[in-house]
């Protein structure tokens, strides 16, 4: 479709040429609506600043122009100021067979040496099992790398462990005071959930001691201060960036627990990662850095010793880069670390960052002190920010437990897709292993189309049953299409080596050939964009043009062999799209459902 667009444009530039004397190159094309008779616009009102006169008068020119010279033009219509173009059935088998064959259609190799993208995403915490705001930062993350990768770049895939810190102090003390030496393997639970369940007890015996302060008359601030369980925890981060060996065995343990319990939510997610980047090991980075910097003039420091930037000319404020007291702050590592990433891999020249819309600030100060630092892959720096994912029962809220459990919800969409199939009672002759690992795909899929069908920068109220409809814009519809077309082609015992064939092609044919035609160009907006909504929502477009045609074009039934043999490639085609578009969003898709 790109190379006959390219001589469409050119031979649109010689009419204007020949029948108006004007050199006009920037032509504004685009698919025709479906209102109208055609299948693709040329929009004639940005001619006129050029070319003088009636609108529809120029579009009959031009239009009558393409008609005769154009072989792929069957006919033409002017609408106002819109030139509408048809194009003949030969032209839409001649562009669906120099596609047909093509293994990972609208997938674009990397060049060998080509710069490298790193995607950055879920950077959980170790005090905590990943929850429903880890899901939608992890799969939309993946699916942005599967996507970039998809659109000719090489992609790194990392997450930044966030292992250090009050909070996993606080998670350490509480087992150490009150676990009495229970572990994942004595209590069957997750490392990441046994050690979860200690930050909330923290939060508890917080709560109390506080509350026994007021009544022996403190304030609560002064009360939240002096709490002995908050000091203590304060000392064993003291004692940890001190090395005390025993608070380091103790941290290593906890966290050995949690990473084991990370890598199993990960894979039953189904995403992974190149390279783990750890806090522990990154947190003193960026110190020499803003020394570098000081030197340059780029940051400056106050009467207090600390350092700070001011970035006032860019409409923000000064921002803090170290302490009074020599400390980093947050600013300080993700600055060192941005600089140790490319460090690591050289070819890296674009970091895109996965992370909640609350730190969008956070991240215009990053890219902006990476750029008065001099660093030229600076400009290319990406806050993928999303909005939060909300539930009828309001905000998550880990240290009290409130979250909404990511492997909980898993097990519960699996669960849910269960009894749904199950009503609908379409399982016949499957064994047990085969339903479970089907209403595994089924609610996984649902899950990861329900949230990435959504703009990343919108927040999503997440509701695991409606998400699970088998009818409208959901992930098992999706599923369902493909599993339908794959029982087609198994009927008809179709065979890929078929050959090309020549026919008259019914209008709802024609349509889902205009919309698998767009999937090399879906491809690469959703990249350029960053969004795997637009792959999701072109595939919800496919589907239905394709159960459209399905509904009312005969494919097995047709007596016309030429029919059959088309209509059975074009079905394996679109089968093949609706799997390499789910495979950019992370999605299974059954072959039997």
């Amino acid at each position: 479709m790109m190379q006959f667009k390219s001589q469409l444009e050119k031979t649109t530039s010689e009419a204007i040429r020949e029948l108006y004397n004007q050199e006009i190159t920037q032509l504004e094309f685009q698919a025709t609506r479906k209102d109208f008779e055609g299948d693709i616009t040329l929009v004639i009102f940005p001619l006129l600043r050029t070319i003088k006169g009636n609108p529809v008068v120029i579009g009959e020119a031009i239009g009558a122009y393409l008609a005769e010279h154009l072989v792929e033009i069957s006919a033409y219509n002017v609408v106002k100021g819109f030139l509408n173009l048809s194009f003949s059935d030969q032209h839409f088998l001649n562009e669906f067979y120099a596609i047909f064959k093509q293994k990972k259609y609208g997938f674009v190799k990397a060049e060998k040496g080509c710069d490298a993208v790193m995607v950055e995403y879920s950077s959980p915490n170790t005090n905590k099992p990943l929850h429903l705001g880890h899901i939608r930062n992890n799969i939309l993350g993946y699916s942005v790398a599967n996507i970039t990768a998809a659109a000719g770049k090489k992609v790194y895939k990392t997450q930044i462990i966030n292992d250090r810190g009050i909070h996993i102090c606080k998670s350490m003390l509480a087992w150490q005071r009150f676990g009495n030496g229970e572990t994942p393997a004595s209590t069957g639970l997750k490392g990441d959930k046994l050690v979860g369940n200690y930050y909330v007890k923290f939060d508890q015996e917080y709560k109390k001691e506080i509350a026994n302060l007021i009544a022996q008359g403190y304030d609560e601030k002064d009360a939240k201060a002096k709490a002995p369980i908050l000091f203590d925890a304060q000392k064993m981060l003291q004692d940890w960036e001190a090395g005390d060996p025993e608070t380091v065995a103790l941290w290593e343990k906890m966290n050995a627990w949690v990473y084991a319990g990370f890598e199993k939510t990960y894979a039953d997610l189904g995403v992974d990662f190149d390279i783990n980047y750890y806090e522990s090991k990154t947190y003193l980075l960026g110190k020499n850095i803003v020394e570098e910097g000081l030197s340059k003039g780029v940051f400056f420091k106050k009467d207090d010793g600390s350092v700070w930037i001011d970035l006032s000319d860019e409409g923000l404020d000064e921002k803090i880069v170290l302490r009074a007291d020599g400390t980093s702050v947050y600013i300080t590592q993700d600055i060192g670390t941005a600089i140790q990433r490319v460090k690591d891999f050289p070819d890296v020249n674009s970091i895109i960052y996965t992370v909640g819309n609350e730190q969008d600030y956070h991240f215009k100060v990053l890219f902006l002190i990476l750029k008065k630092l001099g660093y030229a892959w600076a400009d290319h720096l990406y806050h993928l920010s999303y909005g939060m994912v909300e539930l009828p029962s309001g905000k998550m809220k880990s240290r009290e437990g409130t979250v909404v459990d990511a492997d909980d919800l898993l097990v519960e969409m699996t669960e849910t897709a269960r009894s749904i199939a199950e009503e609908l009672g379409k399982l016949e002759g499957y064994s047990a292993a085969q339903k479970n690992e089907l209403y595994r795909v089924i609610g996984l899929g649902a899950l990861k189309y329900h949230i990435l069908k959504v703009d990343p920068k919108k927040a999503i109220m997440f509701d695991p049953e409606s998400s699970i409809e088998f009818n409208g814009n959901t992930g098992p519809f999706i599923q369902y299409t493909y599993a339908r077309i794959q029982s087609v082609l198994r009927k008809s015992k179709f065979d890929i080596a078929s050959e090309s064939v020549e026919i008259q092609l019914d209008p709802k044919e024609k349509s889902v050939l205009k919309q698998l035609n767009q999937f090399p160009s879906t491809i690469q907006l959703a990249a350029e964009q960053h969004s795997p909504a637009i792959i999701a929502n072109y595939l919800y477009e496919l589907v239905k043009e394709y159960n459209s045609f399905y509904q009312s074009v005969p494919i097995i039934a047709t007596e016309n062999a030429k029919e059959k043999t088309f209509r059975l490639q074009l079905s394996y085609k679109v089968a093949e799209v609706i799997s390499s578009a789910c495979e950019l969003l992370g999605i299974e898709v059954p072959e039997r459902m």
